[in-house]
Order: structure tokens, then C-alpha cells, then sequence
């Protein structure tokens, strides 16, 4: 699948000090193909590698098959939401970097620490400068040290 992206330019974020983070494998996940395609885009454009669920049940089965360095989720889907979505996740693999998007931040009062997410982020015009640097953020910190299970999740699955 080949995109362009005419609302967002990636080379014109501003270069921090500090090095691009390399290509990493993104699974994003919302019902929305709208949402699901424009943020597929800017991650494509910056270099990582972007698979695409259109639910939380469709995430979990390519979840459970890959290896994913990120998952970016939005809030209100269909049969599972976003935050069971993260629970689910994190039972698998409790340090994965997890970003979740809603259009209802401010209203349900969404927050890292009531959500599981490691960021939470509003949908609004400032949507993709967000993301994209929570993402790169959330791709160069260090992860914490594994716990047996976390290893033992990973083995289960494959780096594609």
C-alpha cells in the first residue's frame, strides 16, 4: 500500500539534537480507516515498518503471530476498546510502548495513568506532531529490565 501524505510533511518536523530513532515495527490498530490510513502515512514516511488492525480482537491474533516495538491504538472501537486492547497487551508483554488516541481525552478524562498507555494523545489539529514525537520518544528510552514473563511472551512470537 502506497500513500502520500498531502496534509503533513514529515521532513518539515523540526530536528531535534538528537538522532533519528531507527525503523521500528508499529502496529496500529482503529476502526477508522480513515484515522488507520493517515496515521499509517506519517509512520510509513518516517521509516518504520506499519501493520494495520481494524479491531482490537484483529490485534491481538497479529500480535500474538510478530513482533511489535510499539502499538498505537485509538480509544472507541467496536466490540473491544482501546484500553481493554491495553490490558490484553500488557498481560502479554508488559513493557511494550503503548500510545492511545481519543477524541475523548478531555471528556472521559483519558490519562497514562487510568488507561495502561504509556501516552495518551487528543485528536485535534495537533494530532500528528504528537505522535510523532511521542513515538520516537517512546522508541529511544530505555526499556526496563524483562521480567521471565515478558521474555517468555516473546518467544512465543516472531520478528517479521
Amino acid at each position: 500500500m502506497s500513500c502520500v501524505c498531502y496534509f503533513f510533511d514529515v521532513s518539515d518536523m523540526p530536528a531535534r539534537n538528537s538522532p533519528r530513532p531507527t525503523p521500528a515495527r508499529i502496529l496500529l490498530v482503529d476502526d477508522n480507516a480513515n484515522g488507520l490510513s493517515a496515521r499509517k502515512c506519517i509512520l510509513d514516511e518516517l521509516g518504520h515498518k506499519t501493520s494495520t488492525a481494524a479491531n482490537g480482537a484483529e490485534a491481538l491474533e497479529i500480535f500474538e503471530r510478530h513482533k511489535f516495538d510499539l502499538v498505537v491504538t485509538d480509544y472507541k472501537m467496536s466490540r473491544m476498546n482501546g484500553i481493554e486492547l491495553i490490558a490484553q497487551l500488557r498481560k502479554q508483554e508488559p513493557d511494550l510502548p503503548i500510545i492511545l488516541i481519543s477524541g475523548f481525552v478531555d471528556a472521559l478524562g483519558l490519562s497514562e495513568s487510568n488507561t495502561g498507555a504509556d501516552v495518551v494523545i487528543q485528536k485535534s489539529a495537533n494530532e500528528v506532531s504528537h505522535l510523532v514525537r511521542s513515538v520516537g520518544r517512546l522508541l529511544r528510552r530505555t526499556p526496563p529490565r524483562k521480567t521471565a514473563g515478558s521474555q517468555a511472551a516473546k518467544s512465543k512470537r516472531k520478528a517479521v
